[in-house]
């Protein structure tokens, strides 16, 4: 959220957990909040999250460099037509146990999404020695691309080591497709762990109309709004539009619409 507002170019290592059950994860931020970004034209050479080590809960080690250019200003975007989804991106990770938890991920991952679509392709990756981090663990991230270039994901991780029954590698991703199908179902042009970074850039856009349509706000979102009206004085227009059954378009959605504060980067030097 604050990356492209810097004075200089943001070059950060982070340390800990890079995958655990609560949190949006490091694949899960890198698929879908950096396309998002690319969007309000925050892009540039050095926008990207490189997982160097992987860390699951409780015992982290993992390491993930971040990198993102600064920006002067953020344009309005208008998101209002989310397109049908048109490929399926995934990764089974699993480390200090046997890879072959990520063949078995994918295939029962594979058996709900091909009976979907074809184009389904869920990279494994098997992390080990150092890089492996402290603790053992496996999940899966997958990303629903539509054909208008927005990014619906979801994600599962196993259960930390010491904290509650173990999971299955086959139900971890058979439970993710699911959870994966129910954010397409949800639907909207942000999936809902990306939804108040795209109102934050949304608010601090020019000064002319932003609008994005998004599934169901999670309560995160709604709090955030809250926050957005305290300290911008910017409030939303929210427009519920009901999700007709001819249509399969999935659950109802809500539009909203800003107009953005005009912010600009007063570090960011003009050359």
């Amino acid at each position: 959220m604050l990356a492209p507002f810097m004075k200089t170019a943001l070059r950060a290592t982070l340390r800990g957990v890079t995958n655990d059950p609560t949190d949006p994860s490091v694949d899960l931020l890198k698929s879908t909040a950096i396309p998002l970004m690319k969007k309000f034209g925050l892009e540039g050479e050095g926008l990207d999250i490189k997982v160097v080590k992987r860390g699951m809960a409780p015992g982290g080690g993992g390491e993930v460099v971040f990198t993102c250019p600064v920006r002067r200003t953020v344009r309005p975007v208008l998101f209002t037509d989310p397109g049908k989804i048109k490929r399926i991106r995934g990764v089974a990770y699993s480390v200090r146990v046997s890879p072959q938890m990520a063949n078995r991920i994918v295939d029962s991952a594979r058996s709900v999404l091909n009976q979907c679509l074809p184009d389904i392709y869920i990279h494994t990756d098997h992390m080990k020695g150092a890089n492996s981090g402290k603790s053992p663990g496996f999940g899966l991230t997958l990303v629903a691309e539509t054909l208008t270039g927005c990014f619906l994901s979801a994600e599962m991780s196993s259960t930390p080591q010491g904290q509650g029954d173990p999971v299955l590698p086959e139900d971890l991703g058979r439970d993710c497709a699911k959870l994966l199908l129910e954010e397409i179902y949800r639907g909207g042009c942000v999936d809902s762990s990306n939804q108040s970074l795209a109102l934050l850039f949304m608010t601090l856009g020019q000064q002319d109309v932003s609008k994005a349509l998004l599934g169901p706000l999670s309560p995160y979102t709604i709090e955030f709004l809250r926050h957005i009206r305290d300290f911008f004085q910017i409030m939303f227009k929210m427009e519920t539009q009901k999700a007709s059954e001819d249509e399969m378009k999935g659950g109802d959605k809500v539009l909203m619409t800003c107009v953005g504060v005009g912010y600009s980067n007063i570090n960011k030097t003009i050359k």
